[in-house]
């Protein structure tokens, strides 16, 4: 850890921080961050800090600045992960969007807002499929359509094309309401009724999701692992 921070002033650059100092530094204006929040957002891909030989996480400035970003849109625009992700994306591919000013994703200015038709033909999709997936809940009627649901009709087709329809994904949905039946349960106690509290609730319930997310794609690696053997 320490020839790290050594070899970055040596070349000049501002030293890079470990989670401690960024704490210190964004913890005033940012209370509830925690360490744990700061590996959430880098698990999100929503910053890249840096590791040392022995594992170490290590922030560059750019690094606060982007946590920074990250937590005020959160914060004074109570925007999902999934609209910061996609506006950090495209400031890395250098656009420079307009900062999301709206509390959904359908209101995000560089989020994709697609018709039925557009939807369809921009997944390669056969229209039947979409049917299929509405009618097995995966996915919802209404239009207009984003970007999350162009990811989830693209994924319906490639498992079609390996036999798996929406049918055979019934049980998904059964598993996802019970899911959000935990995570309702878990969060029930520190529900407020004004914005801010509503949008750290929002936050600390897609921390769940993700967490539970994470669980439920390692059994399944582990069984697939059994299988494979």
């Amino acid at each position: 850890m320490p020839g790290l921070a050594a070899a970055t002033n040596a070349s000049g650059s501002a030293p890079l921080l470990g989670i401690g100092q960024v704490l210190a530094r964004l913890q005033p204006e940012f209370p509830d961050l925690t360490p744990s929040k700061l590996r959430f957002l880098e698990e999100q891909q929503l910053v890249f800090p840096a590791r040392t030989a022995a594992g170490y996480r290590k922030f560059s400035t750019a690094d606060v600045e982007r946590i920074t970003l990250v937590l005020s849109m959160q914060r004074d625009h109570y925007l999902p992960l999934k609209v910061i992700r996609a506006h950090l994306e495209a400031i890395d591919a250098g656009d420079t969007p307009a900062l999301p000013g709206a509390t959904d994703a359908r209101g995000f200015l560089g989020a994709r807002r697609l018709s039925r038709d557009e939807l369809i033909a921009t997944a390669k999709a056969p229209r039947g499929l979409l049917d299929d997936a509405v009618a097995m809940s995966l996915m919802t009627s209404a239009e207009p359509y984003d970007d999350e649901d162009l990811r989830v009709l693209e994924s319906l087709v490639a498992l079609r094309d390996v036999g798996i329809e929406p049918r055979h994904l019934r049980s998904l949905r059964a598993a996802a309401e019970r899911e959000a039946a935990l995570i309702e349960r878990a969060i029930a106690p520190s529900r407020r009724s004004d914005a801010a509290g509503r949008a750290r609730v929002s936050e600390h319930a897609a921390e769940l999701a993700a967490r539970l997310e994470c669980v439920r794609a390692e059994v399944v690696r582990a069984t697939l692992a059994k299988l494979v053997r």
